[in-house]
């Protein structure tokens, strides 16, 4: 069975798939989203959104462009490099440095190859672990007028998802190292995916009792999942993330707005209070009721985009 995009594509929305290079010069695959009755001789405001940690631009992502291009916005959806149908060999790697340059990627060819985008009028919304890249990249990258998180992860706060429990994280750096000698051994590197090849059927399931639960209820079954996104990177991905941190300079992405909109239910929660915190202003922390961490990935009665709309609307002027 062939699987695709998660939601159906508005009769009102025209999509339209491109590929450009990043700086490194490796191929992005991405997607275009427009009013149908879109004037294309005129400018308008550009959102760019990037899929949660391990997902590609068929699942999260397209639900909000469609919804968002309805909007009066222009959408570009992407696959990270290593993943989907953008470029990058082997696969399935992971990069701090390079996801994060794959949001000012996007800047670059919307800003020069998009006629009817107004390049002064770009924002970015970062799904899950795209929300840390897409902040990382706007500290940098003042082309990016504000910024939106939804169930945002920083994938680079290893010490705080292990509790600053040292002993753990050096028996994982011993462990990282001495992978990285099987893999150069090996000639490719270590990928264990974390979802089935195909979709658990009704009931089919297996339960931990874990967070492991909630992505496979979206990944692992017919609500969320794609054949490009079966979870999880290369093993010695997560060394650069022990190396690099995405957020030590959110305060200077100021004064360029920051959204960070979360489930009151969410286990990722404390991602998005952190970040808060240490952000400058202006900055929002919008929580939405009855919502766990994926339900901000597909759910059209929990993505608040009402606010999504005027937050950028307001702030792409």
């Amino acid at each position: 069975m062939a699987y695709g995009y998660i939601t159906r594509l508005s009769k009102n929305v025209v999509r339209e798939h491109v590929r450009y290079n990043n700086r490194y010069g490796i191929a992005i695959a991405a997607d275009i989203y427009k009013a149908k009755d879109l004037d294309e001789t005129k400018k308008y405001p550009a959102l760019i959104v990037g899929a949660p940690y391990g997902g590609v631009k068929e699942q999260g992502p397209c639900v909000y462009a469609n919804e968002l291009a309805q909007r009066g916005f222009v959408v570009l959806t992407f696959d990270q490099v290593f993943m989907g149908e953008s470029g990058g060999e082997p696969r399935n790697i992971s990069s701090p440095e390079l996801f994060t340059e794959s949001f000012s990627a996007a800047v670059d060819y919307l800003g020069v190859k998009v006629p009817y985008v107004d390049r002064e009028r770009i924002g970015v919304i970062g799904i899950c672990g795209s929300g840390g890249f897409a902040l990382s990249a706007a500290q940098t990258d003042t082309r990016i007028k504000a910024v939106a998180t939804a169930s945002m992860y920083d994938m680079s706060d290893v010490r705080g998802r292990i509790g600053g429990n040292m002993e753990a994280l050096e028996a994982e750096k011993n462990h990282l190292s001495v992978q990285r000698w099987a893999d150069f051994e090996n000639g490719t590197p270590e990928y264990i995916p974390s979802f089935p090849e195909e979709p658990y059927a009704d009931g089919e399931m297996p339960l931990t009792g874990t967070v492991t639960d909630e992505w496979n209820t979206f990944y692992a079954t017919e609500r969320g999942f794609h054949p490009n996104a079966r979870g999880g990177f290369t093993t010695t991905s997560n060394m650069a993330f022990t190396n690099f941190r995405l957020l030590d300079f959110i305060a200077e992405i100021s004064p360029r707005p920051i959204l960070f909109v979360m489930g009151d239910k969410a286990h990722s929660k404390f991602f998005s209070e952190n970040a808060y915190a240490a952000a400058a202003e202006p900055k929002e922390l919008y929580v939405v009721e009855d919502a766990e961490h994926i339900d901000l990935y597909d759910r059209t009665d929990r993505i608040p985009f009402d606010k999504l709309e005027r937050f950028f609307k307001e702030n792409l002027k």
